[in-house]
């Protein structure tokens, strides 16, 4: 066998894709340096014949055994890579059944349990553990019956309430699900609200967090935590306070330390004062994180020593080695003598825990049906708590991207991991298990970011360019199921953002797994013939197992784009496409006379200046779509002009600093919000 074709027969075993189509729909074939490369990223290098030979040889000695986890549908076989043997199998209740594998090719097989749970078999001196997924998750009309729900989604930290400190709160979030329900709205969507760097305040974008697991501290509200108690602001503080929250962007390094100064200062009363009850509270709440909560506090505490001696060591692969090891003696000395760091940091996330709890009981209490969406990003940061404490569930040596398009010829590398395929295998998908029971734990639902990923990610070595990446598959089939089971354990309902290329089949696979895709107004629209201008699609004829909006936080608002502020922004950051201007201008017809179709509008065409007006026919246009659940971005709902995010920028664009008027206190009762609003909801009733 020549050492191409073994390279190639190593890469097809590990997952990577030999070939691919582009987003024009050429095949495309991945080189073999471009293999090498990420090989050698995934721990398996091919520099020559030998240690080709070792790493093929290390692959299949790993695929031998058998995975700690396997996933089933209930009530067929389940194949094992062991020998016949007797098992028992212990559901959650205790409640246990005893038999006999029977003898099947490469091991042996048994039938799984037809009631969908998590079940620990035991066979041939090996502990299993079993996860039976239903057929499907909870759906958006499991939820809400009618097939007639709508809601908002809302940038959490652009949400105003007085008294803030200069951005959104999980007490700004109860104060607006309870404003929204009360309008009707079953769901509000949120922005990430995944943990961040508490000592790294510059780094505030929510789809690149420290770690999925637990929270964003920065949100979190204990004014009411100690009634009576509760110290008062010191003086400058207080003004500092004042000053940012007067602010229409965010000051994110000040306002941050503004936050967790307050916070700082209510958990030493806790420590010296707080009452029994609460006591009990938090140290319940420690024992149910256990070492994964533990973990995160001493990486948050680690981080903030590290960088105080060397401000170039915010990543954990430039800490000393023992630190490195999040088990190592070291690590648990440094716990020891940091005690009360690592119990603050346990203390944040319990805040922001019990916060995010609020709002999603106050939520469902004002009768929104589905109450809290929260939002999976695809991946973290790499030098961040996740990658530091599963290190064995997390690729390294390369980063999360796209391939090459039309609209970046060069791909994109978006500077985050993620799990690895083999890593959560190997581990027990614990990881992502995990991550899934934070996302559902305060939420009615979960919207997994680029979806996609659960079946295949773009792979860029670090150091090299995106256009040298190339995929890696994913278990789908395990994920999906994982997905459904985690869904229908919490009751709350999934959604996918399946925007974009999307492989044939595909949704089909998310569809029968209960996950609901998205269907965004921009993108609804047909295949124009050559030469002509795309028309839209009615909503009546959206699918109705999806989610319908106008817009995304990377997309520009309506109001925006029927302005043409996106077009501006272009031509500020010199990305201006000729003809672009004209085209829009031929767009904005097109919109419109959809919106008369679908019997949201009438009259001529409003022109640039009459923004207001088609943001009123847009949020009812997507009200008549034939989805189960209609979501307006908040930015629409106010017609704001400016849209939170610009793909592809950094600083030249405030991404994720935007705040919206008017604050949660008076925004339902603004007539223009209200109108809009009632709209929405009449269309949802129409017939």
């Amino acid at each position: 066998m020549n050492s191409d074709t073994a390279l190639r027969r190593l890469a097809r075993a590990v997952g990577l894709m030999l070939d691919w189509h582009d987003a024009t729909g050429q095949r495309r074939e991945t080189t073999p340096e471009t293999l090498r490369h990420v090989l050698g990223a995934l721990g398996l290098p091919v520099a020559d014949d030998a240690q080709l030979r070792d790493s093929m040889a290390q692959w299949r000695q790993a695929h031998r055994v058998q995975p700690p986890l396997l996933t089933a549908d209930p009530g067929l076989p389940v194949a094992l890579r062991l020998a016949p043997d007797r098992y028992r199998l212990t559901a959650e209740d205790g409640t246990s059944v005893e038999g006999r594998s029977q003898p099947a090719p490469g091991g042996a097989t048994l039938l799984a349990p037809a009631l969908p749970g998590y079940y620990q078999l035991e066979t041939a001196g090996h502990r299993i553990t079993l996860a039976v997924a239903p057929e499907h998750g909870r759906r958006l009309t499991d939820a809400c019956p009618d097939g007639r729900a709508w809601g908002l989604a809302v940038q959490l930290y652009s949400l105003r309430r007085t008294g803030d400190g200069g951005f959104g709160d999980y007490t700004a979030l109860a104060d607006f699900a309870v404003g929204a329900a009360g309008q009707g709205a079953d769901a509000i969507a949120l922005s990430p609200v995944h943990a961040q760097f508490t000592a790294v305040p510059t780094r505030f974008s929510p789809y690149a967090p420290s770690s999925r697991l637990r929270l964003d501290v920065r949100h979190a509200d204990a004014e009411m935590l100690l009634g009576e108690l509760t110290p008062a602001f010191p003086p400058a503080l207080a003004e500092e306070w004042s000053r940012l929250e007067a602010l229409n962007l965010i000051d994110w390094p000040a306002a941050t330390a503004a936050r967790l100064a307050r916070l700082r200062q209510i958990f030493e009363v806790f420590q010296a004062q707080a009452p029994a009850s609460l006591r009990d509270e938090f140290a319940a709440f420690r024992a149910e994180g256990g070492a994964a909560l533990e973990r995160h506090a001493r990486f948050e505490a680690l981080q903030a020593v590290q960088l105080a001696r060397d401000p170039q060591a915010f990543h954990w692969r430039a800490w000393g080695a023992a630190l490195r090891d999040p088990d190592s003696a070291a690590v648990a000395d440094f716990a020891g003598q940091h005690a009360e760091e690592v119990d603050w940091h346990a203390f944040l996330q319990w805040q922001a825990d019990r916060g995010l709890a609020a709002a999603q009981h106050a939520a469902r209490e004002a009768g929104a049906r589905i109450g809290l969406i929260a939002d999976l990003a695809i991946g973290v940061d790499g030098g961040g708590s996740d990658a530091w404490s599963r290190q064995d569930e997390f690729l390294q040596g390369v980063e999360v991207g796209a391939p090459p398009d039309i609209f970046n010829r060069r791909g994109q590398g978006w500077g985050i991991t993620t799990y690895s395929p083999h890593g959560l295998r190997a581990n027990g998908f614990a990881a992502f298990r995990e991550m899934l029971g934070t996302a559902f734990r305060n939420a009615g639902g979960v919207r997994l970011d680029h979806v996609l990923g659960l079946r295949r990610l773009w792979l860029v070595p670090e150091g090299a360019s995106p256009d040298q990446g190339c995929y890696i598959r994913y278990p789908l089939r395990d994920l999906l199921r994982l997905v459904a089971l985690e869904s229908a354990r919490h009751g709350a309902v999934a959604i996918g953002e399946d925007l974009g290329t999307v492989p044939e089949g595909f949704r089909p696979q998310l569809e029968r797994a209960g996950i609901a895709g998205m269907r965004v107004m921009w993108f609804e629209q047909t295949e124009p013939p050559k030469g002509e201008l795309a028309d839209f699609i009615p909503p009546q004829r959206w699918s109705a197992g999806a989610v319908a909006m106008t817009s995304t936080h990377d997309l520009p608002t309506v109001a925006g784009w029927w302005e043409g502020r996106d077009l501006a922004w272009r031509e500020e950051l010199g990305h201006t496409i000729p003809g672009l201007a004209e085209t829009r201008a031929a767009e904005r017809p097109l919109l419109w006379d959809a919106f008369c179709r679908s019997g949201v509008a009438e009259g001529p065409v409003p022109g640039p200046e009459e923004a207001a007006r088609v943001a009123d026919a847009a949020a009812a246009h997507i009200g008549r779509a034939r989805c189960a659940l209609a979501l307006l971005p908040l930015e629409d709902a106010v017609a704001a002009v400016e849209q939170p995010n610009l793909p592809g920028t950094v600083e030249e664009h405030p991404n994720w600093r935007r705040r919206l008027a008017p604050p949660v206190e008076r925004m339902f009762q603004d007539p223009a919000i209200e109108q809009r609003l009632r709209g929405l909801a009449r269309a949802r009733r129409a017939p």
